[in-house]
């Protein structure tokens, strides 16, 4: 299935010296809906994030290799396997980064949200991509080119350290991960595990429990534990009989955090 990809230019303007600059206005509109970011400079993410949470010097120099676009739902940024052209900074919107097997099992890795960079191990590396990235809904993502953006991290010592701590993250996040699916032997175990780290990084407390929004499908929450989407939904049944936990449209409520770190625990 081909994606349509859309470029969005930098706007420019004059100045007095009839030389042209990035414009200041408002961002751009944008397809999907998408409030378009124009420059890293503007981005509001800067204190946000660890990569772009950088000097104005370093990120002229990064705003000037960036090229940013939109993409819909289920493009794909990159694929496992291939050669890789170099990082994306994911502006808006989430991005599923997924392994696959010969058979057509698929399990997903992580989900990279706003303000992250994904290619990242590749690039530096000059291996292939080791996962497929996919916009699991409309995104904004700025186009780095391996080559600029290697030559970016050699003339910018403060970029580079912060590429080694985000590396060293990925590290750190992975062999957790590694761990939770090696020691969590039920598929109860892992599916509680992920819940627990959910409201944990997007939960708040509310009268005793513990909520969160719950955007991904059962399929790729199974994709994610490494199980069946049949096994996922059972799972959530059973989670609610036992009062564990509620689930509203989009919204999940833990109802006895205690009792669901008994589950992983098991």
């Amino acid at each position: 299935m081909a994606y349509r990809m859309r470029v969005v230019p930098k706007r420019k303007r004059r100045n007095g010296n009839g030389t042209a600059e990035v414009s200041a206005d408002a961002p751009t509109k944008a397809p999907y809906g998408l409030q378009v970011v124009e420059s890293c400079l503007d981005c509001p993410l800067i204190t946000d994030n660890i990569f772009c949470d950088l000097s104005v010097r370093a990120l002229q120099g990064l705003d000037s290799i960036t090229s940013p676009a939109t993409y819909p739902k289920g493009a794909i940024l990159f694929v496992e396997g291939q050669e890789p052209r170099g990082v994306f900074v994911v502006c808006s919107g989430r991005v599923k980064l997924s392994a696959g097997s010969t058979s057509g099992k698929a399990l997903i890795l992580r989900i990279a949200e706003s303000g992250e960079v994904v290619g990242l191990p590749a690039t530096i590396s000059g291996k292939p991509y080791e996962a497929t990235a996919e916009a699991l809904e409309p995104i904004q993502a700025s186009f780095i080119p391996r080559e600029q953006f290697l030559q970016f991290l050699r003339e910018n010592g403060e970029a580079s350290l912060r590429v080694a701590e985000i590396l060293s993250n990925i590290y750190r996040a992975t062999y957790q991960e590694v761990r939770y699916l090696g020691l969590s032997g039920s598929a109860a175990g892992k599916l509680a595990r992920f819940l627990l780290d959910l409201v944990e990084t997007h939960g708040t407390a509310e009268n005793g429990t513990v909520r969160a929004t719950m955007t991904l499908t059962h399929e790729e929450i199974a994709e994610m534990i490494g199980t069946s989407r049949e096994t996922v939904t059972r799972l959530f049944a059973d989670f609610k009989r036992r009062q564990l936990l509620e689930v509203h449209g989009s919204a999940l409520v833990i109802r006895d955090k205690v009792a669901m770190q008994k589950v992983f625990e098991a």
